[in-house]
């Protein structure tokens, strides 16, 4: 295909059909080639700043895709929690540098994944913690909170003195409770405190 022709594929797929990211088989049956061929094309595509490789065999035109988005196609199991969910509720003042990604799927060596929306950090936790949200990818404040909680004291770190917390007035205490039985006692009385102290009245 040329240049042109593939990047009226891709926009209209974005318009019409809110498709925005393709498999590298998804490609080549477009093009009607082999993947060798179709690597080549990529490349020139690249090249050209028409379409951006977001993590391996994921492609879409640059400037399109979200962490949100993207997340899904990496671990359809994972979803977003901790600093990145607090900052994106506006719990914390801080801009995170990474996003911390719950699943019930062991990455290993691909745990850590750095891709042009940002690094993912991919954490396998418990069954009991592990709850994706009833819709989209990014935990509730109240999960996001307890998550992060539950994740710096695994690594003995007070969360505290890793952000500046701000509008906790704002967390549901009726969500809290329906979601504390998930987490370790240890955590529930660290929130309880973070919350006193953030909210003396």
């Amino acid at each position: 295909m040329k240049t042109r022709a593939w990047q009226k594929y891709l926009e209209t797929q974005s318009k019409l059909h809110g498709k925005n990211i393709f498999t590298v088989t998804e490609l080549a049956n477009v093009a009607g080639t082999s993947l060798n061929v179709l690597n080549v094309e990529l490349s020139r595509l690249r090249k050209y700043g028409l379409i951006e490789r977001y993590a391996q065999g994921k492609y879409g035109l640059p400037s399109t895709i979200t962490a949100e988005i993207l997340l899904p196609t990496i671990d359809s199991r994972a979803y977003i929690t901790g600093t990145y969910a607090l900052h994106y509720h506006q719990l914390i003042t801080q801009v995170p540098t990474r996003m911390t990604c719950f699943t019930n799927r062991r990455h290993n060596r691909s745990r850590e994944r750095l891709t042009p929306v940002g690094r993912y950090t991919f954490v396998c936790v418990s069954a009991s913690v592990y709850s994706p949200p009833d819709s989209g990818v990014i935990a509730t404040p109240e999960q996001a909170l307890y998550d992060f909680i539950y994740l710096m004291r695994r690594h003995g770190v007070k969360p505290e003195t890793l952000v500046t917390f701000r509008n906790l007035h704002k967390i549901r205490n009726t969500y809290l409770s329906r979601i504390v039985s998930r987490y370790p006692d240890t955590v529930r009385k660290h929130l309880l405190e973070i919350l006193k102290r953030t909210n003396p009245e």
